[in-house]
């Protein structure tokens, strides 16, 4: 049924055919393999973003770490270029995760790619965990090979799991599992600043605690079904039948349900081979309209995302805080930011698949620039010492909230949706590459930024780039709220399909009537 929730059918129907007594029990059977089946998707996509969280704790932990790291009253320290170097080396390696994991989503699948994230993270905690206590330059190579592996990981997870939910996924339910990716990582970033806070002086500690949650998240993986689309993709049908009847908590043998799923990826995935003349490579694909527009869009998204501050705070939450004049204690201040994070992306979570993806996106976009704007102010006219020192900490948090509602989340979540399923690997990686280059870029300038323009001068900076976030929305991004992945790539292709809801019908038809023959 080409994804479509079958549930929006069968409702559609009953209420245009009174039901009569022998069809009673054929609904109710139906409704309640929907029920079930939304249980089977949801878990599934949790577990498969557990792996994300400790990725989260990577994007965070130079927060935690930097103040001990270059305080000079301790015994081994780095210089503030080597502290440089140990905040933005991560976002130097995340282009290259994002484009490993491109090439590991579509060669072993998005499983044994979340093997591969959980395996070599626990391998860079367990570096920092046992890092030198005695030596500074041994202690600076150390930081440095972990993070970089830190870095990997966290671009090869910025794709797997939102891409695995998007394909297990109904899509009234898509939005919301897409969006456990933010969620997970957000989830990681209050684990660490709060870790941080509790253990100011220890981060080998923290690490270690992180090592072993990772751990945990390697043990979870295990019992997840593979992505019944890639294994379509691999013609590996056998398989992909059992993984759907999985994930649609669907037990019989020859269900029409599954069997007209299973016809509709085939279609999909041979329709895009076809237009490929199935020998053509990946650039030549990237010259599909499906392909390279939404390409461009995304990678301008995260353009935004990055440009516009919201992973300088993320990344410097605790420097950051001094430097916006907040008065409260710095780690304090970094779990405020994760905690404000977190809460948002659950409401995210619920706003997209209200509201879509533009309005939300709309509002962050004009809150992040009000906020940015106001800082500038109390930068210009410092409020700390003042009775008006809480307005740097209520700015800060609102901007943290605002950014997640939409420039934040929506990138990540967005990257699952909107490419076609043979190529939507590679595309994802591709865009994950630009959007961690950006963001090395602007993490590495950022204390030059600072000292050579100033504080105030910054804050403008990034508001007015939130102004021209706003416009880019407004122009150019696509609603993705309520349509099936298909139709997404049609747009793209710049076709219209004929209405998919009288397709579905006529399938939810056909499979009542068997239902009741048999």
């Amino acid at each position: 049924m080409s994804g479509k929730d079958t549930a929006e059918v069968q409702a559609a129907l009953t209420e245009k055919q009174p039901q009569s007594p022998s069809k009673s029990p054929t609904h109710a059977v139906l409704t309640q393999l929907t029920r079930r089946a939304a249980i089977v998707q949801i878990v599934t996509a949790v577990v498969a973003n557990i792996t994300i969280i400790s990725s989260g704790m990577g994007i965070g932990f130079p927060s935690i770490a930097m103040i001990e790291l270059t305080n000079s009253t301790t015994s081994v320290v780095l210089t503030e270029s080597d502290a440089t170097w140990f905040a933005s080396i991560t976002s130097i390696m995340c282009p290259f995760g994002g484009l490993l994991s491109g090439y590991l989503l579509d060669k072993v699948g998005r499983k044994k790619t979340l093997y591969f994230i959980n395996i070599i993270s626990i391998v860079s905690w367990a570096i920092m965990s046992f890092a030198s206590r005695t030596d500074s330059a041994t202690l600076f190579i150390q930081l440095i090979v972990a993070r970089i592996i830190i870095g990997i990981a966290i671009g090869l997870s910025s794709t797997p799991a939102s891409v695995y939910a998007a394909e297990v996924a109904h899509p009234n339910l898509r939005g919301r599992l897409t969006l456990l990716t933010a969620f997970c990582t957000a989830i990681g970033m209050l684990s660490i600043y709060t870790l941080g806070y509790v253990f100011k002086n220890d981060w080998r500690f923290v690490c270690m605690i992180c090592g072993i949650f990772t751990v945990v998240s390697l043990l979870t993986v295990i019992p997840l079904p593979e992505s019944p689309s890639w294994l379509v993709s691999k013609k590996r049908m056998p398989k992909a039948e059992r993984c759907l009847k999985v994930v649609r908590a669907i037990k019989e043998e020859n269900h029409p349900e599954i069997r007209a799923e299973l016809e509709a990826l085939e279609d999909n995935i041979a329709r895009f081979r076809s237009a490929q003349d199935g020998k053509k490579s990946k650039l030549d694909q990237l010259k599909k309209p499906e392909v390279y527009k939404p390409l461009a869009i995304m990678c301008t998204f995260f353009f935004f995302q990055q440009f516009t501050g919201i992973f300088v705070i993320i990344v410097y939450a605790a420097s950051f805080s001094i430097e916006a004049g907040v008065a409260i204690d710095p780690f304090l201040s970094a779990v405020f930011v994760g905690l404000t994070r977190v809460v948002t992306t659950v409401l995210m979570s619920f706003i997209s698949d209200k509201f879509g993806r533009r309005p939300p996106a709309l509002f962050s976009g004009f809150g992040m620039a009000t906020c940015m704007f106001g800082l500038a102010v109390c930068a210009i006219h410092p409020v700390k010492g003042t009775s008006l020192s809480w307005i740097p900490t209520v700015l800060l948090v609102a901007f943290i909230f605002t950014a997640t509602l939409g420039f934040l989340t929506l990138p990540f979540s967005m990257n699952a949706e909107v490419y076609p399923t043979k190529i939507r690997g590679f595309a994802s990686g591709l865009t994950i590459f630009f959007g961690y280059t950006m963001s090395f870029i602007i993490l590495k300038i950022y204390p030059s930024m600072v000292e050579t323009i100033g504080n105030s001068n910054v804050f403008i900076l990034f508001g007015c780039l939130s102004m021209l976030g706003i416009a880019f929305v407004y122009f150019f991004l696509p609603e993705t709220k309520g349509r099936t992945l298909e139709d997404i790539e049609s747009h793209f292709r710049g076709k219209k399909q004929s209405s998919p809801d009288s397709k579905q019908e006529v399938e939810m038809k056909k499979m009542l009537k068997a239902n009741e023959a048999a």
